[in-house]
C-alpha cells in the first residue's frame, strides 16, 4: 500500500466520503456499500462515490478486498485513531500582547483531521487584528509548532523576546512583515532576527453563543 498522504492532501468531498465510511464502520461495525455512501451525502452518482473511494486507497486512506459485497475499510492505524483529541489550551493570544497563560487543565477538543502533522495546540484570540480574515475576537486557532513558515500563511510569532502577536507572515527583501487583516493596525516590519516563528495556524474554531 502506498505511504499514507496527510489529511490537508485531500479535498473536502474525500474528506466527507472518509469520514462517513469512518462513522458508519464506528457505529455498524462493518463497511457501507457504495450506494449508502451516496445516500448518506445526499449524492445521486455511485460512479462518483467509486472515484473517491479510488483516489482514497491511492493515498493510503483507505484498503479495498477485492471481489467482496463490502470490499472497503481502514489501514488500521487510521481504524484505531480516535475521531477527536483533546488538545492543551496554550494561552490567549492578542496583537502587541503576551500570551496570555491559562490553567493547565484546559482543553479544547479538535477533530483529528484539524491536527497538524507536528506537535499541535490551541490559542484563543483576544481582539480583531485578523477580523478581514475571519478570525473573530474569541475564536480558537489551531497552531502547528514550527519554527518556518511559508509567505502568507498565518503564524504565531515572537518579536523582540516579549510579546506575541498573530499575523500574516511575509517576507520584504531583508525584512518580515508581520501584516494584520484589519485596516485600523498597521503591519509590524521588522528585522528578521527580531521574529521568531512559534508557529504556523491549521485550523480555527469558533462557539456560537446562544
Amino acid at each position: 500500500m502506498p505511504a499514507r498522504w496527510p489529511l490537508k492532501s485531500l479535498t473536502k468531498k474525500q474528506r466527507q466520503v472518509l469520514d462517513y465510511i469512518r462513522t458508519f464502520l464506528d457505529n455498524r461495525g462493518h463497511s457501507p456499500s457504495y450506494e449508502e455512501i451516496a445516500q448518506g451525502l445526499g449524492l445521486s452518482s455511485v460512479s462518483t462515490i467509486h472515484v473517491h473511494v479510488e483516489n482514497l486507497r491511492i493515498k493510503g486512506h483507505l484498503t479495498k478486498r477485492w471481489n467482496a459485497n463490502r470490499s472497503i475499510d481502514l489501514p488500521k492505524p487510521l481504524r484505531d485513531r480516535p475521531l477527536a483529541e483533546e488538545l492543551p489550551l496554550a494561552g490567549r493570544i492578542a496583537a502587541g500582547r503576551p500570551i496570555e497563560a491559562v490553567q493547565d487543565t484546559e482543553t479544547i477538543t479538535i477533530p483529528t483531521d484539524m491536527l497538524g502533522r507536528d506537535p499541535t495546540y490551541v490559542l484563543q484570540v483576544k481582539g480583531d487584528s485578523m477580523i478581514d480574515d475571519h478570525v473573530l475576537d474569541g475564536d480558537y486557532v489551531i497552531v502547528e509548532k514550527r519554527q518556518t513558515a511559508l509567505d502568507g500563511e498565518m503564524v504565531v510569532a515572537l518579536v523582540r523576546d516579549n510579546e506575541t502577536t498573530l499575523k500574516r507572515f511575509r517576507r520584504l527583501r531583508n525584512k518580515i512583515c508581520l501584516e494584520p487583516a484589519n485596516p485600523a493596525y498597521e503591519p509590524i516590519i521588522l528585522d528578521e532576527k527580531d521574529v521568531a516563528v512559534q508557529g504556523v495556524v491549521v485550523g480555527i474554531l469558533r462557539k456560537y453563543r446562544r
